[in-house]
Order: structure tokens, then C-alpha cells, then sequence
């Protein structure tokens, strides 16, 4: 079989999800001492002849030019980041690592890429958002009741009708939803609505109530390259790229897990720890040691996060800080003709 090897000047195109260009700048700043960000390029030539004395004849030809080209770097920015990390022995890609599940357990990942580590991570991963599920949430309980109410479901769980002038074969109308008691109380989007299958309002608000609980409010890139792993990134909103909402970006990217290229810093991982220490924090004075205090606090969220409660990282996973987040655009005729070199 003859061997399969790619030109060394292929460029690789990357769709970008997410480039938080502010991080990308400073880090550039501190390699290069600065960001190009235009190229200005001066030629000039003359030519003089002179002819007898000075004033009786003199001939100048000449020339002057200038090239400038003001660049915005734009999408070129982190690849140039990039490029620089790795020429630098800084950017450690992790994508076989991670994948190890004995790599995670024996320790050795933690101790060779502590916290502020520079990653990058290539692995099967999926967006999460508990803005739209609890929008999904709401869609389908307004059309399960509209469903209803035209006599096009099944009545499944359906309640009994309404004493009063409905007949015995008029079906109940769904409760109206209820108005929020405050803005950030995603559940009250779901309104009641007839069981579908054991499946009702409650348990919708319910799963929302958890999932807002588990995972802040926002966008989540999660990916799962072991068993029992999970590396986390929250996309912070108003940087490059993360200009659409939820709805629209899940919408154009689905739920379902697809390959994606995390590049950052290692956040923190997941606590080891799981016993709470000393939470005496008054003094025998009667004061509170404010030190004392805060690591009771901390402790209290660290073994939450353990536990799955809270959006913090959990053993034996890691948080992300993301510089950029991107999947690679695949060449389908370069495959093709990889496939067929192959089969020679």
C-alpha cells in the first residue's frame, strides 16, 4: 500500500464558534510585544545626468512609490496565536491524554497539566444551554395543549372535564401559565398542559429548575472524551463569533454531539475531596474568622460541586478558559482521494 501523506502547506480552515479576541490580544501582546495591524511598504529610485556645466544642461529622470496595505487581522488573529504557543513549546494538545481514562485516574493528567495549563482539546462534544431548554420546554407544552384543545392528541393522562355546562365528551382546557414571579425563573415559561405519557408541566419545570441549578444559565460547550469525564466551558457572551442566541445557535448547530477543538487554559478541576473540613469559624471570642469562613463557604460549594448540584467541575474533570472554540471544515475530495490511495 502506498503511503498517504498530506502537503505540508495545506491550510486548515476552521469554522469559529467562539474567539474571545481581547485574551487573544493580550496573549499576543506579551509574545510579539504587539499586534500587527498594517503593513506599509516604501520603494524610490532616481536617475540624474548632467551635461557640461551646471547650468547648461542638467536631465533627472526618477521614480517614487509607496505600497500600504492597513490589514485587519480578523479571523487570522488566533491562528496566529496559535502557531506562536506551539513555536514557543507553550500550547500542549491533549486530544490522546484526555481520552485515557487511566490517565485521569492515576493522577498523572492533574500533574502534568496543572491549573493555567495551555490546552488544546480535540474530542466529541456537544453545546448545552438551560435558556433553550427551557424555551424547547415551553414550545412543546404550548403545542401539546394546542393539540388538545383541537382534539388531535391522545389522551394520555389526560384530567377529568370541568364540572358545569361541558358535556362529557368536551375535553379540559390547560391551565394558563402562571407570570413570572421574577426574570431569571426559567420554569415559568412552561405552562400546565395534559400529561403526554407521565410527561406534564410539573416535570418540565422540574427538569429546568435542575438543569439551570447544574449548568448556569448560558452557553456550555461539554465534551466527553473518556468515560465518566466531562470538560466544561462556559462561552462568555459578547465576545467575537457568540453574537447569536441560544435558540438560533443551537438551532444552526444541534444537540448532538459532533467533533469540536477547544483551545484555553485549564480553569480548575473537580475537588478529590470527600469530607468537609473544620467548619468552626467563631472565634472563642465570639468573632468570625472572615479566613476561616470563606474556606467553610468554599469547601460547602466544592463538595456541591462534587456531588453534581452546582456548576462547578467535578472529579475528575476540568473547566475550560476558553480562547477559542472552532471545528475544522473537512476537504471531502482530499478524503476521497485518501480513501482511494489507501486501497491501492
Amino acid at each position: 500500500m502506498r503511503p498517504i501523506r498530506l502537503r505540508e502547506d495545506s491550510v486548515i480552515l476552521r469554522e469559529f464558534l467562539y474567539v474571545d479576541t481581547d485574551k487573544v490580544r493580550a496573549m499576543l501582546a506579551q509574545l510579539d510585544g504587539g499586534v500587527p495591524e498594517e503593513f506599509r511598504q516604501t520603494e524610490r529610485s532616481e536617475k540624474r545626468t548632467t551635461v557640461g556645466p551646471r547650468v547648461a544642461a542638467q536631465h533627472y529622470q526618477g521614480s517614487w512609490t509607496e505600497a500600504y496595505t492597513n490589514k485587519s487581522l480578523g479571523d487570522a488573529l488566533f491562528p496566529t496565536l496559535e502557531d506562536a504557543l506551539e513555536t514557543e513549546g507553550l500550547l500542549h494538545d491533549v486530544s490522546l491524554e484526555v481520552s485515557n481514562r487511566e490517565q485521569w485516574d492515576s493522577g498523572e493528567l492533574k500533574s502534568r497539566f496543572p491549573p493555567g495549563s495551555l490546552i488544546r482539546v480535540t474530542g466529541m462534544g456537544s453545546l448545552f444551554d438551560t435558556r433553550y431548554v427551557a424555551t424547547a420546554f415551553s414550545a412543546f407544552a404550548y403545542v401539546s395543549a394546542a393539540l388538545h384543545d383541537l382534539g388531535l392528541s391522545n389522551d394520555v393522562g389526560a384530567a377529568e372535564p370541568r364540572k358545569g355546562k361541558q358535556g362529557p365528551n368536551q375535553r379540559q382546557r390547560p391551565q394558563k401559565a402562571s407570570e413570572p414571579a421574577k426574570a431569571d425563573e426559567l420554569e415559568d415559561k412552561i405552562p400546565d398542559f395534559p400529561a403526554v405519557e407521565g410527561i406534564d408541566g410539573a416535570t418540565l419545570r422540574s427538569f429546568v429548575r435542575i438543569a439551570r441549578g447544574v449548568f448556569s444559565p448560558g452557553l456550555h460547550i461539554n465534551l466527553h472524551p473518556a468515560s465518566g469525564v466531562l470538560i466544561s466551558a462556559r462561552l462568555q457572551e459578547g465576545r467575537q463569533y457568540l453574537d447569536s442566541e441560544a435558540d438560533i445557535l443551537l438551532a444552526r448547530y444541534g444537540a448532538e454531539p459532533q467533533e469540536w477543538t477547544l483551545v484555553g487554559s485549564i480553569g480548575s478541576y473537580g475537588t478529590e475531596e470527600t469530607e468537609l473540613p473544620d467548619q468552626n469559624f467563631v472565634t472563642g471570642d465570639s468573632r468570625i474568622d472572615r479566613g476561616a469562613f470563606s474556606g467553610a463557604m468554599n469547601s460547602q460549594m466544592c463538595s456541591l460541586g462534587r456531588a453534581g448540584f452546582i456548576d462547578l467541575p467535578q472529579h475528575p474533570g476540568f473547566s475550560l478558559i476558553p480562547f477559542a472554540v472552532y471545528r475544522t471544515i473537512p476537504r471531502p475530495g482530499l478524503v476521497a482521494r485518501l480513501e482511494h490511495q489507501g486501497s491501492r
